[in-house]
């Protein structure tokens, strides 16, 4: 996985990379198929951005007519870059190379004849512009599209699950280095971390697992006014599907928009990660979270999908 990441790295580590430079990079990994990669450019009031989604087939996936679950992977970020402002590949960008590694091993490996039970999209975005922000305890990469944007290009219907991978380093709640599992969102509820995901996380670090709190604040839509650890759960705000955050980590607060701070065998491990969990989740061997519970917890407190939602207007005071 370490090369993908690398090649990747490589990639969009440069001033003028774009979409197409990506889906032309994927479609050389998967072979004579082609990778079929989308991309899509939306402009916003502070610049453009290009939207890739990939989609990998599986055996007995919804592609072709099977009835294999499908997932959906995320890579969550601001941008890839802010230049002028800094100058190179920023942390920030670490969810959308985990995002892209994840692609480029599972057409490769589609490629070689080792193919999924389920179908897995990949989405992400690519910016080497974008602005920043001011924020508590250090600065964020902004976007020059908002979060309900994103949404709508990243996460789509097809999605039955979706692991959302973001740098989340900019705090001093995740006092680790290397990545950190979030519990279940489903339609404004926060669920328990998922025993499955948790397990399969460990054996693929190699180290016990590392989970991080996650607040009713963070799973409501950016722009309420309200503070959010990142956007790494944002796609839980667009979808009823089960979200999970796999955040890479560090045990210092680390700026977005700092240049140098990428780890590479940490990204490499966020997609090693999604990779076992598209193979076991479209297996149906693991489950982001207890549909019996769930449907106990909304039939005995009710329904939390207003959380997905701006809600009401604040009274005046």
């Amino acid at each position: 996985m370490l090369k993908y990441v690398l090649d990747l790295v490589d990639l969009l580590d440069d001033p003028d990379v774009d979409g197409k430079r990506v889906a032309a990079h994927l479609d050389s990994v998967a072979g004579p198929e082609g990778s079929g990669a989308e991309v899509t450019t939306v402009t916003g009031e502070r610049g453009s951005t290009d939207f890739v989604l990939v989609r990998v087939p599986g055996r007995s996936g919804r592609t072709a007519g099977g009835t294999a679950r499908t997932l959906g992977v995320v890579g969550r970020l601001g941008g890839i870059g802010a230049r002028p402002e800094m100058t190179g590949l920023v942390s920030d960008a670490d969810g959308a190379v985990a995002a892209l590694a994840t692609a480029a091993k599972l057409l490769d490996m589609r490629r070689r004849g080792d193919v999924l039970d389920g179908d897995v999209i990949v989405a992400t975005h690519i910016c080497p512009d974008a602005p920043t922000a001011p924020h508590d305890p250090v600065p964020f990469m902004d976007s020059p599209v908002d979060i309900a944007t994103m949404n709508r290009h990243e996460v789509t219907g097809e999605m039955e699950a979706v692991l959302s991978i973001d740098t989340t380093k900019g705090n001093r709640i995740i006092n680790h280095k290397g990545l950190a599992l979030s519990p279940t969102v489903k339609e404004g509820w926060v669920l328990k971390v998922s025993e499955q995901l948790g397990e399969l996380l460990a054996v693929v670090t190699g180290e016990p697992l590392v989970t991080y709190p996650v607040t009713t604040q963070d799973i409501t839509p950016y722009g309420n006014g309200v503070h959010h650890i990142n956007s790494i759960l944002q796609p839980a705000t667009a979808t009823a599907a089960p979200v999970v955050g796999l955040a890479i980590t560090s045990a210092a607060a680390v700026p977005g928009c700092q240049t140098g701070a990428s780890h590479e065998t940490d990204i490499a491990a966020a997609a090693r990660f999604a990779v076992e969990t598209a193979k076991a989740y479209g297996g149906g061997r693991l489950d982001f979270h207890d549909d019996q519970e769930f449907d106990a917890l909304v039939s005995r407190y009710g329904s939390l999908t207003h959380l997905q939602t701006f809600g009401r207007e604040p009274r005046e005071s």
